[in-house]
């Protein structure tokens, strides 16, 4: 749920605008994007939005947050690709300049004057950004690691690296997300030799899950797959997409064309091999229908093999697990990344790769982000180690670069809103609060007719879902308190809809608080006859 704040000289320049997931912290909302309201205020002076790299939390929350913005919005080809799709879907693609920048060049965005530098990470095109102003050059990392085979693309551009300690680097804004991992990342070349040995070794039908926009490693299951004789059909929308977005910026050139969905269930076991979605145990994920065997084309069981290629994101864990225990339960066998099965590298740097980056640059002050607080400070502790300045700073806070000390100057509005269809929600407002409540508590909904002088005319209905069966006895007596408690009240409040309606919906509480020890949300229907 990336978004991060250049300002120089009154100008403000944006980076990456990416999503979150609600998960267990947040049940009640799937997708969580960044508050932009700070930035949105002060969109006259805005000069752009650059997005550094292809995954979803760097630019999945620029259709959603664009119209609040209304900048130009500059990607490396491959990003752009998958952003035009999305803003088709959001019907913006006609409203928003979209620029492709060149890899490795320049981008003139005055006060800003950036220059991009290629990295390595787990989805082309990653770019680490020199922003250079009068007051002196921010290097801003981006996602990176140090791969010397990334299989696409050149690998991470050292001498770029040191050629700007040579002009001298105020402070670097870098990637913490492994900071705690002694050693070396991996390589994904490493990977597709493990992948290309496993695969070959097994038997019955084969399945792989791992991040859509991982093309080197979506290319390595398919290599693999085409040395043990296999066709290959990928499942899942992102997966889909991923592929048109890599065949558009120019990937994918030896690549056949995948077997369609439909297809593949007609192929000998031993030779079909899917790549799929939910690699992250997403419930409406093409690996969760297949685990649950709810998926209209597909069905993997006793001989069957299911890979993760993947590491598992913390917060995920549970419902990995449970996809896992399904799949085994099914009589799948499970590989996951370990010392016997290196099917999986991380995108992110390891403490090594961090040492040999600020042994290159060597800025003058740190600032980490990515990651949890214990990977910032350990990130910060390493930064100290090779003389740089390290300062760890929160959402909303201000950190002022230049001119006169670094320090944090002042906090503005940050936070988090839910995407809720089209909708933008604050997670802490009105809407998500009664669905947290109803998760929670469960909601009762009551409906009752009174005549003119507000006595009850018939039997209320009572529903309770998540309280109660829908035939359940309970909600009948519930209905009879209802009626009893409303017939009590005083003729003058009967007689004025506002008041008995309240009235009324203090009295169906009452009778629910008597019989469960919950306090729902509860809504009422008044008719007056």
């Amino acid at each position: 749920m990336n978004l991060n704040v250049y300002r120089c000289d009154g100008a403000l320049l944006a980076v990456d605008c990416g999503i979150g997931f609600g998960g267990s912290e947040a049940p009640e909302a799937e997708i969580i994007v960044p508050d932009p309201g700070w930035l949105a205020e002060r969109r006259d002076r805005l000069v752009g939005l650059v997005i550094t790299h292809a995954h979803e939390d760097h630019l999945g929350a620029v259709a959603a947050l664009w119209p609040l913005l209304r900048c130009p919005v500059y990607a490396s080809p491959f990003a752009s690709a998958v952003l035009r799709r999305k803003l088709g879907e959001a019907g913006l693609l006609h409203e928003v300049s979209l620029h492709t920048y060149g890899l490795g060049g320049r981008l003139n965005l005055p006060p800003f004057d950036l220059q991009f530098l290629r990295v390595s990470h787990s989805v082309p095109e990653s770019q680490a950004m020199a922003i250079r102003t009068r007051h002196g050059l921010v290097l801003h990392t981006g996602d990176w690691k140090l791969d010397p085979e990334p299989l696409i693309g050149p690998p991470t551009d050292e001498a770029g690296f040191a050629a700007l300690a040579e002009e001298g680097v105020l402070a670097m804004v870098c990637d913490s997300t492994n900071a705690l991992v002694e050693g070396h990342s991996g390589s994904e070349a490493d990977v597709r030799r493990a992948l290309t040995s496993l695969i070959g070794s097994l038997s019955g039908r084969v399945a792989v899950t791992c991040f859509a926009t991982n093309i080197a490693r979506v290319e390595s299951v398919v290599r693999a797959a085409q040395a043990a004789g296999r066709r290959v059909a990928l499942f899942g929308r992102s997966l889909r997409n991923a592929d048109v977005a890599a065949r558009e910026a120019g990937y994918f050139q030896d690549v056949p064309p995948f077997v369609d969905e439909e297809e593949a269930g007609y192929l000998p076991d031993d030779e079909l091999l899917i790549i799929c979605t939910g690699s992250q145990g997403e419930p409406r994920s093409a690996l969760a229908k297949i685990a649950a065997d709810t998926h209209p084309n597909i069905s993997l069981g006793e001989g069957d093999t299911v890979i993760f290629s993947s590491r598992m994101i913390p917060g995920n864990e549970r419902a990995i697990m449970s996809v896992e225990a399904q799949l085994m339960r099914a009589g799948c066998r499970v590989i996951t990344a370990d010392e016997e099965h290196p099917v999986h590298v991380s995108g992110h740097p390891a403490r090594d790769e961090l040492r040999r980056l600020y042994e290159l640059v060597k800025p003058q002050h740190a600032v980490p982000v990515h990651g949890e607080w214990r990977h910032l400070q350990e990130h910060a502790a390493l930064a100290r180690e090779w003389g740089s300045t390290p300062h760890i700073i929160e959402d909303g806070d201000v950190l002022r670069l230049a001119p006169g000390p670094i320090e944090v100057a002042e906090t503005v509005q940050s936070g988090r809103l839910a995407l809720d269809g089209s909708r933008l929600l604050p997670l802490e407002g009105g809407v998500l609060g009664a669905r947290r409540r109803m998760l929670f508590n469960g909601v009762v909904v009551g409906s009752l007719a009174v005549d003119e002088g507000g006595r009850v005319r018939g039997t209320p209905q009572v529903s309770a879902p998540g309280l109660f069966e829908q035939d359940d006895e309970a909600t009948q007596q519930i209905a009879g308190d209802l009626a009893r408690l409303v017939n009590d009240l005083p003729g003058p409040l009967r007689r004025d809809d506002a008041s008995l309606r309240e009235a009324a919906r203090t009295a169906l509480r009452k009778a629910i608080g008597r019989r469960v020890r919950k306090r729902p949300l509860v809504e009422l229907h008044l008719l007056r006859v």
